[in-house]
């Protein structure tokens, strides 16, 4: 078993203020794989008075000078890439195949997509009478879930280095070995004393001690709603920006003129991607009433064929939820399903069959499911689909709107003009029609309890950005 019990301060890995120690727990065996420290509130001054300092000269450093910094992190990170992909299915259970496809991969891409940003963006420009300047935010908080993590820290991390910024990063307790990897590359890609630092902990400790520093200028959170609002609060006193990628329960609406075939399968693969627990999971699937009994015999031929089983095996479509802590809440939110009336098509409670050791949880439809049920209004975070039929067009829309949520939102039709009208009466961050994956430079994010700001691209960037105007006389 590996140890990590030092932090990345200042350019050095340094022992933790007050020793404390924490497992890091395969969620496939169920067994320890490494140990890490956990911080307090002393590291957190350390590594927050290394960002204030490097602040100093890292946030005057040219783009140029930028840019040939982010081409020696691609080099660095192309380097560990396996080690990533392996490390990421280990701790958190991802499939190899989807750790590598995409868990990997976004973190990869979130650095070329800041790069090329960074080569072309105007932070100074003539605005009539007056200079218009774009400059670095300041030190930075980063706070990171396990779902997706080199993904969620590379798309702070990246923009955050890119517009001059520096940083202190707290990723998940739960998956913490990726960034201490990401750490490691950014060390040997020469990114400069101070300007990266990594302290890990849980939110109470950590966290809380990141959001109230007064030396800290903008924090940055993905994670449940919950703690987001916690975030917040801690960061009301020091009047500090605030950005959050928050919770979802994201409709898939599947129109009268859809493929109904096409459209359930590739839902229901959509939902249980990464084992359902991606905040922008096609949760809850709307189907016209009158082809309600034909959605949910196609969901469940879907969800029947998709295999739960070993991250590294050959064959296997999702792994376990993360821990057990996630996997008890969701047999909760399963069993509550049950209780309050819906109809279980496929799945249920307890492990799939054969599988008696590992937080696995079976893939699970549920159908004639109201938006009053807590499985509909919940964020369960597991492959469980709820299945809802609807009447008319209009409400489905309402529907989809009822939630407190507005991250994602997908519409199916055969006539994409259509598929346009509905989506624009979503009050949601994104929508994707028949299938229409993200886009790098495209901004992340959402309405309401979902959060604010916007990660990925331009708009992630301009996230890590202060404005601005000066009044001069024209020079000769």
């Amino acid at each position: 078993m590996k140890e990590h019990l030092k932090f990345y301060i200042n350019g050095e890995w340094v022992d933790p203020v007050t020793p404390k120690t924490l497992d890091v727990i395969n969620p496939a065996t169920e067994e320890a794989i490494a140990t890490i420290s956990m911080g307090s509130a002393a590291d957190v001054d350390k590594a927050v008075a290394a960002a204030k300092a490097a602040f100093e000269t890292f946030g005057r450093t040219t783009p140029a000078e930028r840019v040939e910094l982010f081409g020696s992190i691609l080099a660095e990170y192309t380097k560990r890439f396996d080690e990533i992909a392996e490390t990421i299915s280990a701790e958190m259970g991802a499939p190899i195949w989807l750790s590598r496809a995409a868990q990997a991969t976004t973190g990869q891409m979130h650095f070329m997509t800041a790069m090329n940003i960074l080569k072309d963006y105007q932070f100074e420009e003539m605005k009539g009478r007056y200079r218009l300047r774009k400059e670095p935010v300041g030190v930075c908080g980063l706070i990171t879930p396990w779902n997706w993590p080199v993904n969620q820290i590379a798309c702070k991390v990246a923009p955050a280095l890119a517009a001059g910024c520096t940083m202190v990063l707290k990723p998940s307790e739960v998956a913490p070995l990726n960034a201490i990897i990401l750490a490691e590359i950014l060390d040997a890609a020469g990114v400069p004393k101070g300007v990266f630092n990594l302290v890990n902990g849980d939110g109470l400790e950590v966290g809380e001690a990141l959001s109230s520093h007064p030396d800290i200028h903008m924090m940055s959170f993905t994670g449940s709603t919950r703690a987001g609002i916690a975030v917040a609060k801690a960061s009301a006193d020091t009047v500090k920006r605030v950005a959050q990628e928050l919770g979802g329960k994201s409709a898939n609406i599947v129109l009268e003129d859809a493929d109904l075939g096409n459209a359930v399968t590739s839902g229901v693969a959509a939902m249980m991607q990464n084992s359902g627990q991606s905040c922008n999971a096609p949760s809850r699937m709307l189907v016209p009433a009158s082809r309600n009994d034909e959605a949910l015999a196609i969901a469940r031929a879907a969800a029947e064929n998709t295999r739960a089983g070993d991250p590294f095996a050959d064959g296997t479509n999702i792994g376990p939820v993360v821990s057990k802590v996630q996997f008890d809440k969701i047999q909760a939110l399963i069993q509550k399903g049950i209780d309050e009336g819906a109809t279980l098509v496929t799945g249920g409670t307890g492990r799939p069959d054969g599988l008696n050791v590992g937080y696995y949880v079976k893939p699970t439809i549920f159908g004639n499911v109201t938006n009053d049920m807590t499985i509909a209004q919940e964020e369960i975070f597991g492959p469980v689909l709820t299945i809802l039929p609807y009447q008319t067009e209009e409400e489905a829309i309402r529907i989809a709107n009822d939630t407190p949520y507005g991250l994602s939102g997908y519409v199916q039709s055969g006539d994409v003009n259509h598929a346009l009208e509905v989506a624009a009466q979503i009050r949601t961050g994104n929508v994707h029609i028949n299938g229409s994956g993200p886009d790098f430079n495209a901004p992340f994010g959402g309405y309401k309890a979902s959060g604010n700001g916007r990660e990925w691209g331009e708009l992630g960037f301009e996230e890590f950005l202060e404005t601005k105007a000066v009044f001069a006389p024209k020079v000769a």
